[in-house]
């Protein structure tokens, strides 16, 4: 049987690690099921979920140099994607949509030349300020 991207097979945990779980497949090449590809919900410990030796099925998700991805929670049928969540450090900011490169340079510079010259004001203070003459005695 060839392995396709969007085939869903079973196989057999053969190993556990931190970052996801080596499943061996039917014809004896091995994917990694990625820690969140494990469960809808977060996981954090993934020992909570699998078990070496388990039987599980799993969706292969891609084929890239030799190595296969694989998903435990794509390969249920009720399994619903999420909609991406908007507002973190992307270009979605509330309702305002994407920017424009030149719109998000602009704000780089703006927000550079802010913290650039409250970098100086702060060194300067600390320096006795611009131009000041001291006087050794």
């Amino acid at each position: 049987m060839s392995l396709e991207v969007g085939n869903i097979v079973e196989g057999k945990v053969t190993g556990i690690t931190n970052f996801g779980a080596f499943v061996e497949l039917s014809n004896g090449q091995t994917g990694l099921v990625h820690i969140s590809e494990v469960a809808d919900a977060y996981v954090e410990n993934i020992n909570d979920y699998l078990k070496e030796q388990d039987v599980v099925k799993v969706k292969i998700i891609n084929i890239r140099d030799g190595k296969i991805g694989l998903s435990i929670k794509q390969a249920d049928p009720s399994y619903q994607p999420r909609e991406p969540k908007r507002g973190g450090r992307g270009g979605f900011r509330g309702n305002r949509g994407p920017r424009s490169f030149e719109d998000k340079l602009s704000r780089f510079l703006k927000e550079s030349d802010e913290r650039l010259s409250s970098l100086r004001r702060s060194q300067d203070s600390k320096r006795g300020g611009r131009g000041t003459k001291r006087d050794f005695l």
